[in-house]
């Protein structure tokens, strides 16, 4: 398709892992089309995670947390006036909610592309798109890429992106140093959304015993929520040694990526951190459990993965239970064998690190 395009939107709501794994589809668009703007519309507390992303023109947030419904509808129109006047030629859509459908509709487009979504087939939806894709791809990445697919790009960009400012690391790094962390150390993220993908606490605390004997520093980070910061916690307390905790819950998105990007190696479960570490490159060890360990594994091919399937049958996601820790029959043992592979020099990234 020879075609530019000026102005692109791309519509994505959900939450902070699944935005930062719509960046190949940014920078596809950007580099087949650079001197077009491309825009993103997302929910309005994910901003953050893309806020630093130098090929993004502009982020539009709406708001999804618990307001009054006059607030929200306030909002979306306010939305749609700024959207209108933006004057876009290209939509590319990969969000479900049925909102979407009314404000491509209102937005007039020439051209809008959105996945052909099996519990999406009213007209209202159907004929609010110029061109409906069926999704494809063993990977999440592949499968966000393939929305691309009626604009016939012969390369598209296949890496995650997570974008930080210079002095995102500095205020990071003053804080280590305050902590008296140096090089090389190893960045563990024990926290979840929901304890299906959590771990233990007890074998977070074997780990990190087995870094601290090899004389590695370990920083254990986590979101600002009570219940993160509990985990935490109870984590270092069950160590022979604590590891630094001084950064839980403090860092901003790109401060993390700042922190992750730095590190030798990245530990952590089936949360939007273990696709940092993939985006900057830092080798990772994720453990995964009930959940689509293929299609969700972070883009990375510097990874030891670990899948609770391999120790026991998993539930279908219709069966899952989720207050199930599916993760506790992955042995501490494994884990710490697969950090000393990694450790090695074959595999440990330059504890130079670098900004993206």
């Amino acid at each position: 398709m020879e075609k530019s395009f000026r102005k692109i939107l791309v519509i994505k709501m959900r939450f902070h892992g699944h935005m930062l794994l719509i960046t190949p589809v940014i920078s596809t668009l950007k580099h087949q089309y650079p001197d077009a703007k491309v825009d993103v519309l997302l929910y309005e507390d994910t901003i953050p995670i893309l806020s630093e992303n130098p090929e993004i023109n502009a982020l539009y947030g709406i708001k999804n947390k618990k307001i009054k419904t006059t607030e929200k509808i306030a909002n979306f129109i306010s939305l749609i006036k700024t959207l209108r006047s933006n004057r876009y030629d290209l939509v590319v859509n990969m969000a479900d909610q049925w909102m979407v459908a009314v404000l491509v509709r209102l937005l007039n487009v020439p051209m809008s592309i959105s996945p052909d979504f099996g519990h999406r087939q009213s007209a209202l939806w159907r004929n609010s798109f110029t061109r409906l894709v069926l999704l494809k791809g063993n990977n999440v990445v592949e499968n966000n890429l393939s929305i691309l697919e009626p604009l016939e790009i012969e390369t598209p960009v296949a890496e995650t992106t997570m974008s930080y400012k210079p002095e995102c690391w500095d205020r990071v790094h003053d804080e280590l140093i305050k902590a008296g962390v140096g090089e090389g150390y190893v960045v563990i993220q024990p926290t979840a959304r929901q304890i299906f993908k959590c771990w233990e606490n007890e074998k977070f605390s074997q780990v990190i015993d087995s870094l601290h004997e090899r004389g590695t520093e370990v920083v254990l980070t986590s979101g600002p929520g009570a219940e993160d910061l509990a985990c935490v916690n109870a984590i270092a307390q069950g160590c022979k040694q604590p590891p630094v905790t001084a950064l839980a819950g403090k860092l901003t998105f790109p401060e993390f990526g700042a922190l992750i990007d730095h590190a030798s190696l990245f530990i952590g479960v089936d949360s939007a951190p273990g696709h940092f570490a993939a985006a900057v490159r830092t080798p990772l060890i994720c453990l995964f459990g009930a959940t689509d360990h293929v299609f969700w594994r972070p883009w990375s091919d510097n990874m030891i993965q670990f899948w609770a399937g391999d120790y026991r049958p998993m539930p279908t996601r219709e069966q899952l239970d989720r207050n199930e820790m599916y993760l506790a029959v992955i042995p501490a043992e494994d884990v710490i064998a697969a950090v000393d592979k990694m450790m090695s020099t074959s595999h440990v990234k330059p504890v130079t690190g670098g900004e993206l």
